[in-house]
This record gives structure tokens, sequence and C-alpha cells, in this order.
């Protein structure tokens, strides 16, 4: 018998309240897919603190937070930034448009790592003064000054000016708070912006890991949190020897499906005014924690062929690829179908009418994220789509190795394809990328006939040129809507749905 986290009285009221999907409802009940529009207040509410968050925000010189796109880096940074706040700390943050000039036109790696530490020192000084309320001429003067140890000169400049400047009583209240723990916290967030994948962009934020390590070893009470895309730190730890010293700062923002089904129940629980503890959350089974999706879903999926009469929960976690933002997307556009029709719960045809819209936009979003890399990436997506043959043949979503490479053979033959960096688009190298960005997942279908399914950032050497794991490829189930709108029926009649875990 599972145990409820939360009275009958409130799940009665809750279960008799009707709900309006207008725009403002669909953010307050499903959030925003970026954390930087969200509320603090209401990201607190339904965040949650796995194992990874806690290993971040550790009182160590430097953690390299690691993952995709809509994983919820960001998001994981504004929590504790808002809890180092709260604690009494100070936390930094620094966003690309600070380091917009760091780290360029300079081809000796040891120079550009030097002027990272300078720019960073010279940046973090700024903004520390800044925030104390003692930024002046003097004080900026001296941040760059060959030798300086930063920490100490924040300590003993705060410690000289802090009397004879008019502070805030919040400023004063910080002041303090340093003088007595003389502890900062750096923040360095979304670093892949602008990313090429060009060997002078892997030197540039390789040099910057570097700096890093340089500048928190040398400065006690300075610690560095630095997010990073999966497949930038992949390329920056393959081709540079030096980052085998950060690897063990490094900790990857990885999501189950089972803990995003939480994260959902923990929203729509929070936007009833329900409180619900999540490490009980986290123990019940799917199908337990799925009953407190009811008031907003339709509770089974009236679809077809494998999808018929099946959990509307098992739907929504077949359709998205571990990112939590990928359901913010999901939900929200079929609450907004809902809308439409007038529903005050989302059912199955909402869902159904928004799966070709949901994955076009996971399309867009993968082509925009990866054209940097592989200017021609649309070209190869929708090479993938089927042939009428493969479709008369059996699923023309999943592939043995050699199918795969057959598959993409054939693309390279009637597109040209060429990665940004120069590197060689040979059908082993193309399919290495599309298990990168998620396009393709490795599959097994294991003796018990579950199929297990991995992703990149759970083993990135499943597509290695050197290894056979035994694994064949399949089209994640987001794409193929998009790769196939002529057909849906067929869609819904080969794809099966996740298993609970």
């Amino acid at each position: 018998m599972q145990e409820h986290c939360f009275s009958h009285k409130k799940i009665y009221l809750w279960k008799n309240k009707e709900i309006k999907f207008d725009d403002t409802t669909i953010q307050a009940l499903f959030g925003f897919e970026d954390a930087e529009s969200e509320s603090i207040d209401r990201l607190k509410e339904y965040y949650l603190k796995k194992d990874t968050y806690d290993r971040v925000v550790a009182d160590l010189p430097v953690r390299i937070l690691v993952g995709h796109k809509g994983t919820g880096k960001s998001a994981l940074f504004k929590v504790a930034m808002s809890e180092e706040q709260e604690k009494g700390n100070l936390p930094i943050l620094i966003k690309p448009d600070d380091i917009a000039e760091l780290g360029k036109d300079d081809e000796n790696f040891l120079l550009r790592i030097r002027q990272w530490k300078y720019g960073l020192t010279k940046i973090i000084g700024e903004k520390v003064f800044s925030e104390f309320g003692l930024l002046d001429d003097s004080v900026l003067s001296k941040l760059t000054k060959f030798g300086l140890k930063l920490s100490n000169y924040i300590y003993e400049t705060v410690s000289t000016v802090k009397d004879n400047v008019d502070l805030l009583e919040s400023q004063k209240l910080l002041v303090s708070n340093f003088l007595s723990k003389r502890k900062i916290v750096v923040y360095i967030d979304d670093l892949d912006r602008g990313w090429e994948g060009k060997p002078d962009d892997i030197s540039r934020i390789s040099a910057l890991l570097n700096s890093v390590r340089d500048l928190a070893n040398e400065n006690k009470g300075i610690s560095f949190k630095v997010s990073l895309r999966s497949d930038v730190y992949y390329l920056v730890r393959t081709s540079d020897e030096s980052t085998d010293k950060i690897e063990s700062s490094v900790v990857w923002c990885e999501w189950s499906n089972h803990e995003i089904l939480v994260l959902l129940v923990k929203r729509i629980l929070t936007f009833f005014d329900i409180s619900a503890d999540y490490n009980n959350l986290l123990k019940t089974d799917q199908f337990y924690l799925s009953q407190h999706l009811d008031r907003v879903f339709e509770r089974r999926f009236q679809g077809r062929g494998k999808w018929s009469d099946t959990y509307t929960y098992k739907v929504l976690m077949s359709m998205i690829r571990k990112r939590p933002r990928d359901l913010v997307k999901l939900c929200s556009l079929s609450a907004q179908s809902a809308k439409r029709n007038n529903s005050s719960i989302i059912k199955t045809e909402n869902l159904q009418g928004i799966f070709e819209e949901y994955s076009q936009g996971r399309i867009q979003d993968t082509i925009n994220e990866f054209r940097s890399e592989l200017p021609s990436i649309d070209k190869l997506i929708f090479g993938m789509k089927p042939t009428r043959k493969q479709k008369q043949s059996g699923n023309g979503y999943v592939y043995t190795t050699q199918e795969l490479n057959a598959k993409i053979r054939n693309i390279l033959q009637n597109h040209k394809i060429i990665f940004k960096n120069g590197r060689a688009a040979e059908p082993k190298t193309i399919a290495q990328f599309l298990f990168k960005i998620n396009f393709l997942t490795a599959r097994k279908e294991l003796d018990n006939g579950e199929i297990q399914r991995k992703y990149f950032e759970e083993n990135r050497y499943l597509s290695s040129d050197f290894v056979d794991f035994g694994y064949d490829w399949e089209v994640h189930p987001a794409f193929r809507w998009a790769l196939q709108p002529d057909d849906i029926t067929d869609v819904f009649a080969k794809l099966s749905l996740i298993s609970d875990k």
C-alpha cells in the first residue's frame, strides 16, 4: 500500500476545483521553459533537490555541471544562488555577455589561460565591490595588478574602507557576512552560446576551465560553479589532455523519467497549494504517482496500436528526451489545445492534436542548437525519414548498426554534409553525432521482453568507432511525428512505450 503525502480533505477540494487553461494558469501550473523567466519563489516550490544539487553546491573549489539544454542547469544555479544569499554568502553570476571578449585572439594556450585569469579577476572584483557598494576607480585600478590574490585584496579593501562609506543596511549585512566567512561563490552559466565546435572554441573553453581551477586554488574562499552543455564538454574533454585535471569536478545533470514524473506531480500539487515531500514522491510507484495527474489529464490515453487504452503518464514520458523542458512544452501545448476546445482537463485528442507541432519544435530546437557544429544538420535529420520500402518491411525507425550506417551512407550520397570544424562526415561520425544530440537512442531488447534505452549522457561511448556494445539504434519518439506526418497511424502502431522505470 502506497503512503500518500497529503490529507484526504485537500484531495477532495482539489478534485472538485475546475481549471481554466488560460496562459497565466498554464505557466503557473507547468512552469516556464527557461529558469530565468520563473520567479524564484515558484521555482523553489516544486524544485527537486536531487543528489546532483547536493554535489554542485558542495563546498569545493570547482564544480562543473554538464548536461543537455533543457535539463535544468540554469534552474539549479538559480535555486543554489538564492540559498547562498539566504545563508549570507555572496553568489556572483557571470553570463556570456560578461566574458564575450575573453580568451580570444591568442594561439598560445598558456597566454590564453592568463587572459582568462586576469579577465575573470577583474569581472569578479567589479561585481563583488559593486554588490558591497564600494566600487570606485581606485579599487578598480588594482584589480588586475600582477600577482594579485583576489580574495586577500577584497578582504583587505573591504576591511579598510567599509567604515568610511555610507552603505545601505543590506550592504552592511553583506559586508559583515563576508568578513566573517570570507566566502564568494562564482556561477558561470550558459557558456555554449555561440558555440560552433571549432578548434578555437574548444581551446577557449579549455583555457577557461584551466583558469578557473587555478583561480580557485590561488584564492581561498572563492569557489566556482560552471555549467556546460554535454556535447561541449565531450569535445573539450576528448580534445585536450589537460582537462583530465578537472574530470573529478564534473557533475552530470541527468534525469530519469521517474524523476521527471515526480517533478510534474509536484508542480501540480503545489499549484493547488498541496504540500508534498519529494523524497516520499520519489519512493512512490509511477502508477500511484500518476493518480495525482487526474485533475489535469485524462487518466487513460485512447490512442491506437500500442498506445491504445494505456495510461496517459506513459505517453508523456515516452515523448520526452529525459529533459524537463520537453515536458513543459508538451504539457503547455496540450493545455492550450484543451483551452481551444473549452475543456477543463487535457484529453487524448488534445495530446494527439499537438504531437506533430511538438515534434516539429523539437526538430527545430535541435537544428538551432547544433547548426553551428553541422551547418547542414536539417538535411541530415530529414534524410532520416523512413523510405516507403523501410515502412513496408517493418519499423523504419529502429536500426542495427549496419543498417544505420547504410542509411547514413545513402544520405551522404545525396547531400553534402560537412562539420564546421572540418571533421570528416563519415557514417560512423554522423551516427555518433545523432546519438550525441539525442536524435538517436541506443536500444536493446532484454531477455524478459523489456526494451532498454540508453542516452548519450548515460554512456557517451556506446557509439565508439572501436567497440560494438551490441545495441541497436532508434529514432527518438519526440521526432517521429514531424518525420512522418503523412502516416500518424503507423507511429502509434509500431512505437513501444517506455516501461515504468
